[in-house]
């Protein structure tokens, strides 16, 4: 089957009525697909990491002699976050890389490298024999990880008419929802195995290879967007430099006030959501393990239960982020621009994650408070897939989503570092009673970090209505 790409001025423009899909082609569809799979994918793969984390270090770290059942949860807990910390780093890295390459040589070819390497790596994550090669094999997984957002995109967001654009990218970060809740599920139906000897996350990771297959439909269908085409066509030695150029974001006034601004927006939601939320599951663990140790359950019996509890934890909170995202791409589209939705989401992820993290205690909680805190949360990146493309010409178009989304990661994988060192050192002592407290403390004093989202806004241009910049 051949699908050839409608040219970029098919399609009614933003002021025709009817539903924001008439009109588009086939091969608008296709796009949108092989995209959206690429970015579900990765996100399975994110996710894969956080249910597997604990476990996974519990299992591979060495216990020193005589330490104390205390100081041993301590040590897991920081080693967590660095572990999270070094996946966030390679995400940053990957991304700027890949980001940048996706300029240079084509968002349908950076996108197949990307499926690639963040495959074959999280295969290796479970052939994992100590906590350092580990974090090695995620540091590497976090390259292909961090690589693709960005090239994906951009991809969509050129080939989409200009009335379509905003809603396409929002069904393509919501469908990321999708790819954290089938991590959730694989996660949940391997539970049934931690009798039997075999480390369910072994198994997780290794499913994490499945997408690889999705490099073949990329490498025989998929063409490069007719707008980046044109610049690649132009073939100037000056047009040649100017593909993928990090200086010209810092030496054109306009470019400039754009990538700090998204930079910071990005830096406040990735520390909420990875430094802070996603670390609801060691909260669902620590909180409910006092309730099953109680009923006289046994450690293999114990271990079952918590895998059951934080998948359902995962599905419930990524339902809400399905719908959180659907809901800032509806509001920013149809009644306010790009910056008043986002000042209101920063808002109501600062709350909902401090008031989740401080009062869940029950089972029935999990229900209410994480799909509302999912919903708050993830509805921002919603916002960075619509709203970056937006910033930046097609010839910086991937450099520019990259950089103010992974240089954003890179400094805000301090995080789920600090995160680890508040709850693992400084709160430690509260957990004399409570093994949750030194979670609820640090988890609580980070939610702060929402409010620097805030401050960038000022800063940021209003793009609701406008064309992409070429």
């Amino acid at each position: 089957m051949h699908f050839d790409e409608p040219a970029l001025s098919q399609g009614k423009d933003a002021s025709s009525g009817g539903p924001w899909y008439e009109g588009l082609t086939r091969y608008h569809w296709f796009v949108l697909v092989v995209a959206a799979l690429g970015w579900l994918f990765d996100t399975m793969d994110q996710q894969l990491f956080n249910l597997a984390r604990v476990p996974a270090i519990t299992e591979l770290i060495q216990r020193p002699e005589g330490i104390s059942d205390i100081d041993l949860k301590g040590k897991i807990s920081s080693m967590g976050g660095t572990a999270t910390a070094v996946f966030m780093v390679g995400w940053a890295i990957g991304g700027l890389y890949f980001g940048i390459l996706g300029d240079k040589i084509g968002r349908a070819r950076t996108m197949l490298l990307t499926i690639l390497l963040y495959s074959i790596f999280t295969g290796l994550s479970a052939f994992s024999v100590s906590v350092y090669d580990f974090m090695l094999y995620r540091f590497l997984t976090g390259l292909g990880v961090g690589g693709e957002f960005a090239v994906g995109v951009a991809l969509v967001a050129e080939v989409m008419p200009d009335r379509a654009r905003a809603y396409a990218l929002g069904w393509l970060q919501a469908l990321s929802a999708i790819g954290n809740m089938t991590a959730a599920a694989i996660a949940m139906i391997l539970g049934v195995v931690e009798d039997t000897g075999i480390s369910s996350w072994r198994i997780m990771f290794i499913i994490g290879t499945v997408p690889a297959l999705l490099a073949i439909v990329i490498r025989s269908r998929l063409k490069e967007p007719e707008r980046w085409q044109k610049q690649k066509d132009a073939g100037s030695e000056a047009m040649e430099k100017e593909l993928g150029s990090v200086r010209e974001l810092f030496t054109n006034p306009t470019l400039r006030r754009n990538t700090i601004a998204g930079m910071v927006m990005a830096f406040a939601g990735v520390v909420g959501l990875w430094g802070i939320g996603f670390f609801s599951f060691d909260l669902i663990r620590s909180v409910f393990t006092k309730h099953f140790t109680a009923q006289g359950l046994t450690s293999v019996e114990i271990a079952r239960k918590l895998t059951l509890w934080t998948g359902i934890t995962s599905l419930v909170q990524n339902a809400g982020a399905f719908m959180g995202i659907h809901a800032f791409s509806y509001v920013t589209n149809t009644r306010l621009g790009r910056k008043p939705t986002f000042a209101i989401f920063f808002l109501a992820a600062m709350f909902a994650t401090a008031f989740t993290f401080w009062t869940l205690t029950e089972f029935w909680q999990i229900f209410v408070l994480i799909p509302i805190m999912g919903f708050c949360q993830i509805a921002l990146f919603g916002g960075y897939a619509i709203y970056f493309p937006e910033l930046f010409p097609t010839r910086l178009r991937s450099t520019g989503t990259s950089f103010c989304y992974n240089v954003g990661r890179l400094i805000a994988a301090l995080g789920p570092f600090t995160l680890g060192y508040l709850s693992g050192v400084v709160f430690k002592d509260t957990g004399a009673t409570d093994p949750s407290m030194p979670l609820r403390y640090a988890g609580v004093a980070m939610c702060s970090f929402f409010l620097i989202g805030m401050m960038a806004l000022p800063f940021a241009p209003e793009t609701k209505g406008k064309p992409l910049p070429e």
